[in-house]
Parts: C-alpha cells; sequence; structure tokens
C-alpha cells in the first residue's frame, strides 16, 4: 500500500502500524483500515465532526451559507476537487464519504438529482443516514470502494476526496470507477502520495481507460490550510479525545509535528488533484 505511515490507527504507534500495513497483503490492509474507521466513528460521535480531510486555501473561495462557513477549509477541498464540473440533475457518487459534511454540501449547494455517499465503515453510514436524512436527494451506503455494488453505467460524475490512501488495491478501485462511470462521465480525485506511488497511480488512471483532463500538485495549498486550522484542531481533540489515544488522533488530522505534516512540509508526500473523463 502506498504512503501509509501518515493516518494511524487507535493506541498502535504510527511507524509499528505503518509496517503492518505494509507488509500485509491487501485484503488485509482493507480489514485494518476499515477497522481504523470504525473506531473513529464510534469514539467521536459529535456532531460537530463531519470532516476529515486537512482543508484547502483557496485563490477563488466560494460563497458559503452561513451554517457552512465554520467548515470553509474542508469545503473548499470539495469545491476545488469537482470545479468546473457541472452536477445539477447529474447522478452523482462519492467514494469514501466519511462522515458525509462533503457529501451534504455538495447535493445542498451543487444540486445533483442524487448523490450516493458509499464507505465502508458502517458507523459512518449509520451516523450519516441519520444526520442527513432530511436531504431528499442524498443517501449513503456501506460498500467497498475496491468492489462497488452498482450496476455499469451508473452515474454521471464519480469523486474521490483524500481516501483512497487507505484502500489496499487502488488499481482495483480505479477500474471499478471506471466501469460504474458512463461515457462523457467525469471523475475527480484528489489524495497524497510520495512520488514513487504518483508516478504508478497516473498510469493506472490511463490503463484503466480515462483520459486525464487536468492535473496538479496542491501541497501548499494543503499545508496552509493545515497551518490556518492548526490550534483549533489541537483545540478540539484535547477538548474531545481521550489521553490515551489523543496522539493518533492528531497524527490522523496531520497536526503540526507529526509524521504525515512533516512529509508534506519536506515534500516526502505531496498532494494532487485530478480531473479525468471516461
Amino acid at each position: 500500500m502506498e504512503s501509509i505511515g501518515v493516518k494511524m490507527s487507535m493506541g498502535i504507534p504510527a511507524r509499528i502500524f505503518a509496517i503492518i500495513l505494509k507488509l500485509s497483503p491487501s485484503w488485509l490492509q482493507n480489514k485494518l483500515w476499515q477497522w481504523w474507521y470504525q473506531k473513529l466513528s464510534k469514539s467521536h460521535i459529535k456532531q460537530d465532526f463531519r470532516f476529515m480531510n486537512y482543508g484547502y486555501i483557496d485563490e477563488k473561495p466560494p460563497d458559503l451559507e452561513s451554517q457552512d462557513e465554520p467548515h470553509r477549509l474542508f469545503i473548499q477541498l470539495y469545491d476545488m476537487n469537482l470545479r468546473n464540473i457541472l452536477l445539477k440533475n447529474k447522478q452523482v457518487l462519492e467514494v469514501g464519504s466519511g462522515r458525509g459534511g462533503g457529501a451534504s454540501w455538495i447535493a445542498r449547494s451543487m444540486q445533483p438529482a442524487s448523490l450516493i455517499g458509499v464507505d465502508f465503515s458502517s458507523e459512518a453510514i449509520s451516523l450519516c443516514n441519520n444526520w442527513y436524512n432530511g436531504q431528499k436527494n442524498l443517501s449513503f451506503v456501506e460498500g467497498n470502494a475496491e468492489n462497488l455494488s452498482f450496476p455499469d453505467s451508473s452515474f454521471d460524475v464519480i469523486y474521490n476526496v483524500e481516501s483512497s490512501h487507505c484502500y489496499g488495491d487502488v488499481s482495483k478501485f480505479i477500474n471499478e470507477v471506471f466501469r460504474v462511470l458512463r461515457v462523457g462521465g467525469s471523475f475527480c480525485w484528489t489524495d497524497f502520495r510520495d512520488d514513487k506511488s504518483m508516478i504508478s497511480i497516473n498510469q493506472m488512471f490511463l490503463d484503466s481507460g480515462f483520459k486525464i483532463i487536468s492535473k496538479r500538485e496542491i501541497t501548499t495549498e494543503v499545508l496552509d490550510a493545515l497551518d490556518s486550522i492548526n490550534d483549533a484542531k489541537m483545540a478540539t481533540i484535547e477538548e474531545l479525545v481521550p489521553k490515551t489515544i489523543r496522539r493518533s488522533f492528531e497524527t490522523f488530522a496531520g497536526v503540526q509535528g507529526t509524521p504525515v505534516y512533516e512529509a508534506f512540509r519536506n515534500k516526502k508526500l505531496k498532494y494532487y488533484s485530478y480531473q479525468m473523463t471516461k
């Protein structure tokens, strides 16, 4: 699995968890990540905690409603990922929907006919279906990114935000996205990798049949966002997370001084954004 040593497990030191994942077959990597996200969902059910990405400092920030303003930097990563993609009246899929904050904002602001969020954490799906049941064009289902439970050519737009680094077999995920996307549809992907892994994934996109419309590195913008919200994030973790697992949450959240933050700062990890079409 690419670029582990970044987000980490509950109660297990990051480096040990990274080694376990690196030496594990893809099916076991998926099980380990599923266990981690289930723990995360169970241990932190506060309703304010609806976004799990690192954020993005945007030169063209979107207009937001007052209810969304506290989550601006996280929303901006979604907005950047989908920029120039028309979602109105489209059938849309988010793979790796987490706690649903991004999907909720997109369903409200971009007006797709329907938006389905799929995630392999049953705990996260349960929370999302409870929190967002008033949004008629939004639903969430439990599922596996490497074996999507949808017919061929089901969606006009598929997007994936800061999730694919958790997948055991990224090529299976990419091929599944290609399968369930309609001809002419858009696939928007944003995540982080080291240089070697990114070369491999870029080739996976091409081998699957996708045409790359645009790609760019956005590490600086993500790192600026991490710096901007670092103190608030630390305060939230201190308030809500038990001391025994606090360091795990800090690493998962990319706060200053943690391995993932330093990897971004030293450019050992870089953050990318791709828009593709089938």
